[in-house]
């Protein structure tokens, strides 16, 4: 019996002690039908940690000989498949739980009313249609990537939320993309998302030698058409941080040319002044680019010709 709780220990992932205690809890159950004992009776089953022996204690007296009933013992049974599986949803809570905020890849397993369930090894993953990037799809079998959003406990098991929209799963993204961010010699400052259409990430560097724009866009632009590819073509603007503001709100209304910007800084306003052909530009479809260069600074600007 030890060696078949060693080996599930080894598949699943499940501490040994665990394993034992339920199987002691669950023969203690059969043994108390096996006896015949009362509700008041104690009935306990110990089980040798080394040799795998049972003793059986029944009101304070060890019971020298017990037969289990068929009964009992499929009792017994149900009650230890039911712990391990107690046991197995606790150990995956508890990894995923670990890994809230990181990316992780899974294969498309179904679809239920919308929501892509993903399987990630031992565990399933839900994507709900609003963490869903717009116009993409996805077929069964398909390789999955997401943000682990959120873990919960339920009944059935640790309920996995993962998200292709939340601005964590763009940082994760450039951090699995660029080494200098995974080392911290390039730091993200802010990100401003409409998912599914465009991205603007402001980067700067804590090494002079290292051009922050650069080491994101990678050798003719491989990393960041990785990244784009795996957004399924939305567009990925990437920005110098800039601490004097009117350099930074300039740099985050690219690709337009600035001619003036007037801040006011309690409250955060800019006045931004452009030459009537970039009018257009600054703006973007349907408001796009000036709204997302607010987002990034966090102020509120006013586009002028």
């Amino acid at each position: 019996m030890l060696s078949i709780l060693e080996a599930i220990e080894r598949d699943k992932g499940i501490d040994r002690e665990i394993l034992i205690q339920a199987v002691e809890s669950a023969l203690a159950t059969a043994a108390r039908k096996s006896v015949g004992a009362s509700e008041e009776q104690e009935v306990a089953v110990t089980i040798d940690r080394k040799t795998g022996r049972l003793s059986v204690v029944s009101d304070h007296q060890e019971v020298r000989s017990i037969d289990f009933s068929r009964i009992a013992a499929q009792t017994a049974k149900q009650v230890i498949i039911q712990k391990i599986r107690e046991a197995e949803r606790d150990v995956v809570f508890a990894e995923f739980q670990g890994r809230v905020g990181d990316i992780v890849t899974g294969a498309v397993h179904r679809f239920e009313r919308g929501d892509i369930i993903v399987e990630l090894g031992r565990a399933e993953a839900i994507v709900p249609k609003s963490e869903r990037i717009p116009h993409e799809e996805y077929h069964q079998g398909d390789r999955l990537q997401g943000y682990v959003l959120e873990v919960r406990k339920v009944a059935k098991g640790p309920s996995i939320v993962l998200s292709r929209t939340h601005e964590g799963f763009i940082r994760g993204l450039f951090a699995l993309e660029v080494p200098e961010i995974a080392e911290g010699i390039v730091e993200i400052k802010g990100i401003a998302r409409e998912a599914g259409d465009r991205t603007k990430i402001a980067v700067v560097s804590s090494d002079d030698k290292v051009d922050c724009v650069g080491a994101c866009v990678g050798m003719r632009g491989t990393r960041v058409k990785n990244i784009v590819r795996e957004l399924h073509g939305e567009k990925v603007d990437i920005i110098r941080w800039h601490e004097d503001m009117r350099e930074f709100i300039a740099a985050s209304l690219s690709p337009a040319k600035i001619s003036e910007i007037q801040i006011t800084s309690p409250s955060k306003q800019a006045l931004v002044l452009v030459d009537d052909d970039q009018l257009s530009l600054a703006i973007g479809k349907k408001g796009q680019n000036v709204r997302l260069a607010s987002k990034l600074p966090g102020w509120q600007l006013e586009i002028k010709s």
